[in-house]
């Protein structure tokens, strides 16, 4: 975007009116307490349905994550030089992209 173009966007925005109400809609609050009295229990089962879930979820992401770090430490290859090896070419073009 142009810079002419930023600031006439900028100057639109700081001149339009904000016709939105500061405060909830009539009743809002009413409806909201009207439900939850009606239900309950409903909203905690569903909390706990949900984070159930995630739960299940990050476990299974762990466990992922632990068979396949086994798995690399399992390799026959010597450890040392290839984690070197690639350590070296990131740092390298890390050090290359920030010099002038």
């Amino acid at each position: 975007m142009k810079a002419p173009d930023l600031d006439r966007l900028l100057r639109a925005a700081a001149a339009a009116r904000n016709d939105q109400p500061d405060e909830m809609p009539f009743g809002f609050d009413t409806r909201v307490l009207a439900r939850a009295r009606t239900h309950p229990s409903g909203d905690f089962l569903a909390l706990g349905r949900f984070l159930r879930r995630i739960v299940v979820l990050s476990l299974g992401v762990i466990a992922f994550a632990g068979a396949g770090a086994y798995h690399e430490l399992q390799q026959k290859e010597d450890l040392g030089d290839s984690l070197t090896n690639e350590y070296v070419i990131a740092d390298t073009s890390i050090g290359g992209a920030f010099e002038p």
